[in-house]
C-alpha cells in the first residue's frame, strides 16, 4: 500500500473472484458511509472479528471516538497494539495451552506470533509506524459493569433527571422510561412483561415521570421507597390503592430491595458514571474508545445494562446538533438476542429508533452477528452497508438473502447465493448503497494483536496496558485478576458463637383480660435464610426457635347498602413489633389479613422467648391502643364502590374490570332489547305497509303493461287495414288509426306513470330500511359508551359495623442463628400472604 494518508478506511484489497485472488487495489471505505450504519455478518472464522477490529482501528486513526459494546471478550483485543513488535509484548496474552500443545516454551511461541505479526503487516503495507499513531490517536478504557475487574459504571445516572426540557421530548423520555423500566423489572426476574398490562411496569414508570416531569432526580433507594408510597393518588381512572394495593406493592418494594441489597449489586453502584460524553472524550478533549466488556453477565443483567446504555446514548443524541459527517460510532460485537424478529425485548425499540433516526446526528450503528437467522432485516432496511462473510449452513444463507431482498427490493438472488458460497477466510461481500455496485474484498492485517476473547482476570492488565485508570483501580485488580466466581466460600468463623443471651425457655407471664396468639412457623429455614437476602453457600449454625412479643390487630368492616343491594366486608390487619415513638401510626404497621383459626394456640417446642416490653404488658394501655385502632379502621374504611349509574350497577371494589365490564354488559343488553324491540315494531310496521303499497303498484304496472301491449296490437292492425284499402280499393277510415295511435299514446304514458310511482315507493323503502339501520346503529352506540361509563362511590363505614377479631399479643417466630460468632434472626413466618 501506499505510504500516502488514504482518505478513508483502508479495510483491506479487492478480491477478483474470477482469479480466485487478491488484487494490489485498496479497498476504501468513506467514514461518513456509516451515518446510514452497517451491518457485519459471518460465520465463526470467517474473519468477521477482524474486519470489525480493522474498522475500529480505522475510526481510531482519523480521531473518531466509539462505545463498542463487547458481550463476549474479542473486542478486548482493541487494546493489544505494540508497535515495537517485541516477543515480550506478545507473550503475556499468549495461551500456555496452545505453546504445550505445539511443543514449544511460551517464549519461543511469543517471537513466532511477533515475526508473523510483523511480516502480515508488512505485506499489506503496515508497521510501527500506524502503531504508533494508532497507540497516540484515542483514548482506551475497558469497562465492566456489575464487577470492578475493570472500571465499574454507575448506574445510578440512569434514573436521574434528563437534561432536555421534558414538554418538548416526553415522548422520546417515554420511550426511555419504558425501555429502563422494563430492563429493571428483567433484572429482578419479572420477564416477558407488556408495558401496557403489567401493573409493576406501569406503577414504576408513572412514579420516574412524575419525578422528571418537576426536574428532579433521585436513586434507586428512592424509587424503592416510592414504589410502596407512591408521590400520586390515582392511576388512570382508579384510585392507587384499587389499581395497585399497597401489600402487592409493598412485596414489588421488597423484590427491588432484595437486588439493591444484594452485596454483588453494590459493584453497579461504583465508577464512573453512565456519562456519554465521558465516553468519547476525556477531559482533555482527546477521542476516546471506550469497551464495555459484558462477558461476565448473566442474560438479564447484559439486556439490563445494554438498554441503560442505548437509551442515554439515544438521550445525549438528541442535545446534539444535526451534521451529515460521522460524529460517533455505536458498535454492538453480537447482536442476537438484543434486535430479533419477532420478540420485543426492552433493547430492541430504542435500537430501532436509533437506526431511524441516528443519522441526523452523525452517529453511525455498526452491528455485528454470526446469526443471520435473528435478526430484524425490515428493522435494519435503513442499514446503507452491509459486510457478508462466509456463513455456515444453507438455512442461514436462505434467511440473509430473504433480508437484503426485502431490503434492496431488486436482488439477483441466484448470483449473490454462489458469490456467498464461494467466500473464503476474510473475504467479504460488501453492498454499500453509497457505491455503484457490490464489491468482494479481503481484510487487512489487523494492526492488534487478535487474540481472542480474554477473560475476566485479563481486565486489570488490559487497561493498564492502556495506560489508563491506573489510580481508579484497586490494588487487587492490579495485581491479581479478580474474577468474583473464584472467591472461595465463606466460612464459619473459628470463634465460639457468642452467648445466647436476654431469652428465657419461659414466656412471661400476659396482663389479664388481653388475648395471646401464636404466629404459625410456616417457613423452613432455607426459605427464611433466602428471604433475609444471605447467601446460600453460607455456613451458619442454628440455636433455637426464638418467639418475639408483637401487638396483633384485626378488625372486620362489614358493608351493607340495600341501596346499591350490596354486601361486602373488608378487613383491617396490623402488626405492631415495637414501640411507637409517640401517637401510633397504624399505617405503618399494616400486614396481612389473618385466619383466626390459623392461629396457633401454644407455641412449639423446646422454644426461647423474648421478654414482653413494657408498652406491652400495661393492660390498660392496650385497651387505649384497642380504641385507637377501631378509629383509625373507622378512618380508613371509606370504600369506593365500582359504580355504573345509567345501568344501576353497583360493585364492590375488589371487582375485577374485566368482571365490572361483563356486569355491565348484561345490564344493558336487558335496557337495549327493549329499546331496540320498540324500535324494530315501529319501523317494522311503516315497512310492511311500504312492502304492500309496492306489491299493488307492482301488479298495477303490470296490468298497464298489458293494456299498452294490448294498444300496440290494435294500432298495428287498423294501421294494416287502412294500408290494404289503399291499395285494394275499399274505402277506410283514417281517424280510425289515429284513434288507436291516441289510445296507444294515452297507454304508455299510463304505463310510465305507474312505473315512477312503483319508482318511488322502493326508493321509500330504500330510505326507511336506511333509517332504521342508522337508527339500531346510534342506539348500539350509545348504549356501548354507556357500558363504559364508570364512577368511584364513597361506602364510608358504620361503626357498629366494625368487629374485632383479633386484639392482642401476637409471639412471632424467628430462627435464632450464628453468622461468624454473631447472632442473627430470621423470620420463621410469612409476612405476606
Amino acid at each position: 500500500m501506499s505510504s500516502e494518508k488514504p482518505s478513508g478506511f483502508y479495510l483491506g484489497r479487492i478480491f477478483d473472484p474470477a482469479k480466485n485472488e487478491v488484487t494490489e487495489k485498496p479497498l476504501i471505505y468513506d467514514p461518513a458511509d456509516l451515518t446510514t450504519h452497517a451491518v457485519i455478518t459471518g460465520m465463526t472464522g470467517s474473519g468477521k472479528t477482524g474486519l470489525c477490529i480493522s474498522l475500529l482501528e480505522e475510526a481510531a486513526l482519523q480521531g473518531i471516538p466509539a462505545i463498542i459494546v463487547d458481550p463476549k471478550g474479542d473486542l478486548t483485543n482493541l487494546v493489544l497494539h505494540f508497535p515495537e513488535l517485541r516477543p515480550e509484548d506478545f507473550e503475556p496474552w499468549l495461551d500456555p495451552e496452545s505453546a504445550r500443545r505445539s511443543g514449544k516454551s511460551l517464549s519461543e511461541l511469543a517471537a513466532e506470533t511477533a515475526q508473523m505479526w510483523r511480516e502480515g503487516l508488512a505485506k499489506w503495507g503496515l508497521g510501527p509506524e500506524q502503531l504508533t499513531a494508532l497507540q497516540e490517536a484515542v483514548d482506551y478504557t475497558i469497562y465492566t459493569p456489575g464487577s470492578s475487574a475493570g472500571v465499574p459504571v454507575n448506574i445510578l445516572r440512569s434514573f436521574a433527571a434528563p437534561d432536555v426540557p421534558w414538554e418538548e421530548n416526553r415522548e422520546i423520555l417515554r420511550e426511555k422510561i419504558s425501555s429502563t423500566v422494563t430492563a429493571l423489572l428483567g433484572l429482578v426476574g419479572l420477564d416477558n412483561i407488556d408495558p401496557l398490562r403489567s401493573r409493576e411496569h406501569i406503577l414504576i414508570s408513572n412514579i420516574i415521570e412524575t419525578a422528571w416531569s418537576q426536574g428532579r432526580s433521585f436513586d434507586l433507594t428512592e424509587l424503592i421507597l416510592q414504589t410502596q408510597n407512591p408521590p400520586f393518588d390515582r392511576l388512570g381512572a382508579f384510585p392507587l390503592d384499587n389499581f395497585f394495593p399497597p401489600k402487592e406493592r409493598a412485596e414489588l418494594a421488597m423484590l427491588l430491595n432484595n437486588f439493591l441489597a444484594s452485596p454483588s449489586f453494590q459493584t453497579w453502584l461504583e465508577g464512573d458514571p453512565l456519562d456519554v460524553a465521558a465516553f468519547l472524550y476525556t477531559p482533555e478533549g482527546k477521542p476516546r474508545h471506550s469497551i464495555f466488556y459484558l462477558a461476565h453477565l448473566n442474560d438479564n443483567e447484559r439486556m439490563f445494562f445494554v438498554t441503560l446504555l442505548f437509551t442515554s446514548i439515544e438521550a445525549w443524541m438528541r442535545n446534539q446538533r444535526g451534521t451529515s459527517g460521522l460524529r460517533a460510532i455505536v458498535y454492538f460485537d453480537e447482536i442476537m438476542g438484543y434486535l430479533p424478529p419477532v420478540a420485543n425485548p426492552p433493547s430492541r425499540p430504542v435500537m430501532l429508533r436509533m437506526l431511524k433516526q441516528a443519522r441526523a446526528f452523525g452517529i453511525g450503528l455498526l452491528l455485528a452477528t454470526q446469526n443471520p437467522v435473528d435478526l430484524d432485516y425490515k428493522g435494519l432496511s435503513n442499514a446503507g452497508t452491509w459486510a457478508i462473510g462466509r456463513l455456515q449452513t444453507q438455512r442461514d444463507k436462505d434467511r440473509l438473502l430473504d433480508g437484503l431482498e426485502t431490503i434492496t427490493g431488486a436482488l439477483d438472488r441466484g448470483q449473490m447465493d454462489r458469490m456467498i458460497s464461494s467466500l473464503g477466510k476474510r473475504v467479504f461481500f460488501l453492498h454499500n448503497v453509497h457505491a455503484k455496485g457490490p464489491t468482494l474484498f479481503q481484510t487487512r492485517w489487523a494492526l492488534n494483536f487478535l487474540a481472542g476473547p480474554l477473560t475476566r482476570s485479563q481486565i486489570p492488565a488490559l487497561n493498564r496496558l492502556a495506560k489508563k485508570h491506573d489510580q481508579g483501580l484497586t490494588s487487587s485488580a492490579v495485581s491479581t485478576p479478580f474474577d468474583q466466581a473464584k472467591m472461595p466460600a465463606a466460612t464459619p468463623s473459628a470463634t465460639k458463637s457468642e452467648k445466647i443471651s436476654g431469652f428465657s425457655s419461659t414466656r412471661s407471664a400476659i396482663p389479664a383480660g388481653v388475648d395471646e396468639f401464636f404466629i404459625p412457623s410456616d417457613l423452613d429455614f432455607q426459605r427464611a435464610v433466602t428471604l433475609a437476602g444471605l447467601p446460600s453457600n453460607l455456613e451458619m449454625e442454628t440455636q433455637s426457635l426464638l418467639y418475639i412479643p408483637a401487638l396483633l390487630a384485626q378488625a372486620e368492616i362489614r358493608y351493607l347498602a340495600r341501596k346499591y343491594n350490596l354486601e361486602f366486608s373488608r378487613k383491617f390487619t396490623a402488626l405492631v413489633e415495637r414501640e411507637p415513638s409517640g401517637l401510633m401510626d397504624w399505617n405503618k404497621h399494616s400486614w396481612r389479613n389473618l385466619d383466626p383459626n390459623s392461629l396457633h394456640t401454644s407455641p412449639l417446642p423446646q422454644a426461647l422467648f423474648a421478654p414482653l416490653p413494657p408498652w406491652l404488658s400495661n393492660a390498660r394501655a392496650l385497651k387505649d391502643l384497642e380504641k385507637d385502632f377501631v378509629e383509625w379502621v373507622f378512618r380508613n374504611g371509606t370504600i369506593y364502590l365500582r359504580a355504573n349509574e345509567a345501568l344501576k350497577v353497583y360493585l364492590p371494589p375488589t371487582t375485577t374490570e374485566e368482571a365490572f365490564r361483563k356486569q355491565c354488559e348484561q345490564a344493558a343488553q336487558a335496557m337495549m332489547a327493549t329499546e331496540k324491540t320498540k324500535l324494530e315494531e315501529t319501523h317494522q310496521r311503516k315497512i310492511d305497509a311500504l312492502r304492500d303499497r309496492i306489491e299493488r303498484q307492482k301488479i298495477e304496472v303490470k296490468r298497464k303493461e298489458e293494456e299498452f301491449s294490448q294498444r300496440r296490437l290494435e294500432e298495428i292492425g287498423t294501421g294494416g287495414e287502412l294500408l290494404m284499402s289503399l291499395f285494394g280499393g275499399r274505402k277506410r277510415s283514417v281517424s280510425s288509426s289515429l284513434t288507436k295511435r291516441r289510445l296507444t299514446a294515452q297507454a304508455k304514458a299510463a304505463l310510465e306513470q305507474e312505473k315512477k310511482e312503483l319508482e318511488t315507493l322502493e326508493k321509500q323503502l330504500s330510505a326507511l330500511e336506511q333509517d332504521y339501520n342508522r337508527a339500531l346503529s346510534e342506539l348500539q352506540e350509545r348504549w356501548t359508551k354507556v357500558i363504559a361509563e364508570e364512577t368511584q362511590l364513597p361506602l364510608p363505614p358504620q361503626r357498629s359495623n366494625i368487629f374485632v377479631e383479633l386484639f392482642g399479643i401476637a409471639w412471632c417466630p424467628y430462627y435464632l442463628v450464628t453468622v461468624e460468632g454473631k447472632a442473627q434472626k430470621l423470620p420463621a413466618f410469612s409476612t405476606s400472604s
